[in-house]
């Protein structure tokens, strides 16, 4: 099949039409779905206490399939005529819409075929099948997924959803702008993780046309900052995206549809840096006992890596968006934001290989209470004299404090040390964000 193919074109996504929804459009939603999704709390953080900012979180990962797109989802399948429903639907999606799609046509009856990149998490293909999903998992990336689906759609004449870019989508998404604004009084900003560009399309109307004072702020991974070029060029342009700890927004080109709609309304965007994705996540866990991925956690990843110290003194609201990430991906989340945090570090040190040299290094680091994770030395590649051995440590220590610490003590008692990416940047961050 010819990916590039013409042939293949979203009836509801058109670069000369886009589609622009309304208030009306959201409320009405509102309405239709009330009865078949979670009004998710959205309640004050822990971090308001570190970060200066007075913050609330709306807990979106409490929804039955973990994420927000259960709303736009159902009302998309509501609004079908009798006879589309009968034949049935398709999409393709990197998992959350997949999964959601498949639960209410599950629960409505509605056949659903979903097609999923091959870097889609392994716990969201299986979840789509759970709810009885025919899943045909192609495509290396969101692009050739959403070909093949509406390739499929066309040949068996499924309807395709759009799960970013949807009118109904977009609508069911703005349900909670609805909450928020009537969840939390005084709202100085709402922080909007932007992948395609739907969630933050439908927010940003509703809070705008209900407090048109509220900044609408999108955050979006460097590994696939879609959105951000759109701004930059003027138009939805397709982008190379990288792996990310956001897969969720790892979307090549935002929406026709939800860019038009969005663009007019958002004050602000930021991207932010992969490890950041990683100390948020982390940090979620700690303070607010919940886990979500990466896209949920782009938003306090923007607060944490100061890119947004201009709303310290007001009331923010961050839009956990989803909290469906791979157990595995989650291991590695978690040791990646503890090396980004300074409490997981690597170093390589030249000691005496006479007997009780590696003896006195580890005596040195449990000195000032520090923990050996995993050590290793090395004699073969040693190149300064044959009476010394490499020695590779990986330990864990408190803080950034401590590790600057176990530093110092190190470098003052050995000539050659090397630390691996020593996270400088954190020391003027730690204070205020100690655990």
């Amino acid at each position: 099949m010819e990916l590039e193919d013409a042939e293949y074109i979203d009836p509801y996504c058109c670069e000369e039409k886009p589609q622009t929804i309304t208030f009306e459009d959201i409320t009405c939603a509102s309405y239709v779905i009330k009865h078949g999704i979670v009004e998710t709390p959205c309640i004050k953080s822990h971090f308001s206490d570190i970060t200066g900012m007075d913050i609330y979180l709306k807990k979106e990962f409490l929804q039955y399939t973990g994420s927000f797109k259960e709303r736009g989802a159902r009302y998309t399948l509501l609004m079908l005529p009798e006879e589309k429903r009968k034949l049935g639907v398709i999409s393709a999606s990197l998992g959350n819409h997949a999964q959601a799609l498949s639960y209410h046509g599950f629960k409505l009856n509605i056949p659903v075929t979903v097609v999923m990149p091959i870097v889609a998490p392994i716990m969201k293909i299986e979840k789509c099948r759970r709810y009885n999903a025919n899943v045909v998992v192609q495509g290396k990336n969101m692009a050739e997924s959403k070909i093949i689906a509406m390739k499929i759609a066309k040949e068996k004449g499924y309807t395709y959803i759009n799960g970013y870019d949807h009118p109904h989508i977009m609508a069911g998404q703005g349900t909670i702008g609805l909450e928020i604004v009537e969840q939390v009084k005084d709202i100085d900003a709402v922080v909007v993780p932007v992948g395609g560009g739907g969630l933050i399309a439908g927010i940003s109307l509703a809070i705008k046309t209900l407090a048109p004072h509220v900044k609408i702020i999108g955050v979006e991974s460097e590994r696939c900052a879609s959105f951000s070029k759109a701004l930059e060029v003027g138009k939805p342009v397709e982008v190379n995206i990288g792996a990310t700890l956001a897969d969720g927004l790892a979307v090549p080109m935002v929406g026709y549809n939800a860019f038009a709609t969005a663009k007019p309304l958002i004050d602000k965007m930021i991207v932010v840096q992969e490890k950041w994705i990683a100390i948020a996540i982390l940090r979620l866990i700690e303070l607010e006992k919940v886990v979500v991925e990466g896209a949920g956690a782009c938003g306090l990843a923007a607060i944490l890596a100061g890119q947004l110290d201009e709303l310290k003194g007001k009331r923010v609201v961050l839009n956990l968006c989803g909290g469906n990430i791979d157990t595995t991906i989650l291991g590695r989340c978690l040791e990646r934001g503890l090396a980004a945090d300074g409490r997981l570090l690597k170093f390589v040190v030249t000691v005496s290989d006479r007997p009780g040299g590696i003896s006195d290094l580890c005596k040195l680091i449990s000195s000032v209470g520090v923990s050996i994770k995993d050590i290793l030395h090395e004699r073969a590649w040693v190149t300064c004299d044959v009476f010394s051995v490499e020695v590779k440590v990986v330990v864990e220590t408190i803080d950034v404090d401590h590790a600057i610490q176990l530093k110092n003590l190190l470098t003052s008692t050995y000539k050659k040390v090397h630390f691996v990416d020593f996270p400088e940047h954190m020391n003027g961050l730690n204070g205020n964000l100690k655990i």
